[in-house]
This record gives C-alpha cells, structure tokens and sequence, in this order.
C-alpha cells in the first residue's frame, strides 16, 4: 500500500508531495482509497462532504447501531511540498491494522470503518479541515462556498470538476451519530517521542508510540500592508512608503513576541503586488500562523503582533489591516478515551500537540483520541519527514490493539 502511494502527487524538483484538494493528484489518491476498500469487500461511501468511507462488512452504522461506530483514518491531500507520512500514514495505517484484525480472527460486535477527509490541510483553499468542519457543522455551506484558490476558483468549482456535488455540502449530524470513538493515527509532528531514549526501530511501543492529549489552540491571520507603487531605481528612501518593510519588521517582531511567550509564530505565506524586481510594492499579503499552550497566550502574541505591525507601519507610511480567517480553541481529548487507550498500550506516552488535526476538529461532537508514531528528526510538511518502518509496523499494531480493544469486546 504504501509504495503504491508513494509516486502520487510528488514533485520530481523538490522529492515533496503536492497533493492538494480536489486537483489530479488528490483524485489518484481517492482511487486508491476505494480501491483499498473494495478488495477488502468494504462497504465504500462518499459522503456530502466529500469524505470517503471504508465500512467492514454490515457494519454501516445503521439505526441499529447508532452511536457505537468505531472509526479510524486520517487524510490523503497534503501541504505545498509535504512529507510523505503526514495524513496518508493514518489512512494506510487504518488499512493495515483491518488486516491485523482479520489475521487475528477478532470478530467486531460493532461497526467499524476507516475514513479519509477531504481537504485535511487547506492548502488549496486556504482554511484547515474543510472535510470535517463541514461535517461537525463548523463550517458553513454559505462559507463554503465563498471560499477560493489562488486562481480564483471556488471550491464548489474545484468539487463538481472533480465529480463530486457540490450542493450537497454541509453539517452531516446523522453520520456523525452513528460514530461512537474516532481514533487517528498520525506521524509525530515533533520529536517528544524520539526524545524518549529508543534508538528508532525500537520495538517498545510505549516509545514507538504515544498517545496525545491535547492540540493547542491556534489560528491564521492574514495581514494587509498597504503602501504606494513606485520606481525602485528612481524614488528616493526617505519618499517612499514600502510595504514591505513593514512586513519584514513584523515577521521578526513575531518570532520575538512568540519566543517571549513560550508560544509559536509564522509568517508561511506571502503574496506582493505588482511582485515586479524593479518596482516598489503597493500591497503586501503576509498569513500569520500561531499557536499557543493556551487561548490567553495566544490573544496576547497576536494582540502584540498585532501592536507592532501598526507601529512599524506609521513610520514606514503603511496602513496595516489584519482579518482573523480561523481559529481552533484547545482540544482536550476526550479523557476516558485517552487513558484507556494508553493503558491498553502499557503505559504509552501522553503528549500534546500543536498542529491541528481532524480528530480535533470531531472532538466537539464525538469522543476521538490520537495515536502518535516517532519521528527521528520531527521534521513535518517537509520531504524530510520520515519514520522508521518498524516504528509504523508497531503503530499499526498498536490501532489494531485499540480497534480490538473498542469494536472487539
């Protein structure tokens, strides 16, 4: 399965995947979801979401088995030039330990499925877990809809040339009653369990892989820095009002105020008008991530971020507006899940996390848990990312060893 994947969306210039939303490469990826599910005799569904569904043989969550679904899978699509392991190792992982499963003979008393949501990374249109969101119904279909790329294609457009309906999307509380526990697997997007002591290949689990406890609050900001165009070789400095001075003062006025408050900041994405070598830029688009352990941190480093964009951009002849696009509270995972799933994993690591995941964004309407496999470098949404395969054999047994423990008893 893996190598199958492994061509799909990578870039020959770079060794990343650009899998993005709705677009060629993310159509080759669903394909071979259904056709993962169809060799197994799974009952496969898209929902009005997009996201796709793997059910094990009469267990479609049906009236009869409202509320007690058990449901594991993560995302296929991926950032600009990500890793290989970042969602797909969820999706393939769920697969396997199905495999695991059956090889053991258990026999599940309760429906059990594995998805993948659309959109996980929101790299295409801007917004995280568009998939889900729309499913838990934190994201409206009017909102939806507004919502663009870079070229200025909506995302009912990129759906319905991908086959799909677009006006179907929105809240989809029934399926979402159906479900009793979602547990994602996911790479570790740091090195907490690298830090543990085994060398990678060890065959602990408890340090091959860790369950999380909480995602830290976080959020994206898009900052407009509105200056005047003008000729580089011909406007004096003392003339001109240089938006991108300003946004270069505010990215490292951001790394300051993030390290100050032991919280994160990044300015990841930006976007200059005219964006000519020889012209002074009238408009600069700068997209803020940050996060934080807690919701008043992460108000007070974007509040001082915030604070200093303003300052630097009355001295540099700059108005600066900020517009707030997402924000995700803290997660908590749901606790009795968690402890019990690292009991059955002897005592697996508890860690938190602050990327967002779609087991985050599901928290609010079900009880979902996160397994963690090691990452030797922490590096993640990079080509480097990696894990070793002997740390992914031990997470897919570890997820069959909670499939079993929930489905199973």
């Amino acid at each position: 399965m893996w190598r199958e994947l492994l061509p799909v969306g990578r870039s020959a210039a770079t060794g990343g995947y650009r899998r993005h939303a709705w677009t060629g490469a993310d159509a080759e990826c669903r394909a071979w979801f259904r056709e993962q599910a169809e060799a197994r005799a799974l009952a496969y569904e898209t929902d009005r979401n997009g996201n796709q569904w793997a059910w094990l043989e009469g267990s479609d969550g049906a009236a009869g088995n409202t509320g007690n679904a058990v449901v594991t899978g993560s995302h296929l699509d991926s950032v600009p030039d990500g890793g290989a392991f970042d969602g797909p190792l969820g999706v393939v992982s769920a697969f396997a330990a199905l495999d695991e499963l059956h090889g053991r003979g258990a026999r599940p008393a309760r429906p059990l499925a594995v998805v993948n949501f659309a959109d996980e990374e929101g790299a295409r249109f801007g917004l995280a877990c568009v998939g889900s969101r729309l499913a838990a119904g934190q994201l409206t279909a009017e909102q939806a809809r507004e919502l663009r790329d870079d070229d200025g294609v909506s995302l009912p457009q990129a759906m319905e040339r991908a086959g799909h309906d677009p006006e179907a999307i929105g809240p989809d509380p029934e399926r979402l009653a159906r479900i009793g526990a979602f547990v994602e697997l996911h790479i570790e997007q740091g090195r907490n369990l690298a830090a543990e002591g085994a060398p990678p290949g060890a065959a602990a689990a408890g340090r091959a892989v860790g369950v999380a406890s909480a995602i830290w609050p976080h959020g994206r900001w898009r900052f407009d820095f509105h200056g005047e165009a003008n000729h580089a070789g011909t406007t004096r400095l003392e003339d001109r009002r240089d938006p991108m001075l300003t946004y270069a003062n505010t990215v490292l006025a951001a790394r300051k105020k993030a390290r100050l408050a032991g919280a994160l900041a990044t300015f990841g994405k930006v976007a200059v008008e005219p964006n000519g070598v020889n012209a002074i830029a009238s408009l600069v688009h700068g997209w803020l991530d940050s996060r934080a352990p807690d919701e008043e941190t992460l108000a007070a480093v974007v509040t001082e971020i915030e604070r200093s964009a303003a300052e630097r951009g009355a001295r540099d002849g700059v108005r600066v507006a900020v517009t707030r696009e997402s924000a995700t509270p803290v997660v908590e995972f749901a606790h009795g899940l968690r402890d019990r799933i690292a009991a059955r994993l002897g005592g697996a690591p508890v860690l938190p996390t602050g990327a967002g995941h779609d087991a985050g964004i599901l928290s609010a309407e079900i009880p979902t848990a996160m397994l963690f496999v090691r990452n030797p470098t922490g590096v993640s949404h990079s080509p480097a990312e990696s894990a070793e395969e002997d740390d992914c054999v031990a997470g897919v047994r570890a997820l069959a060893d909670v499939l079993e423990d929930l489905a199973c008893p």
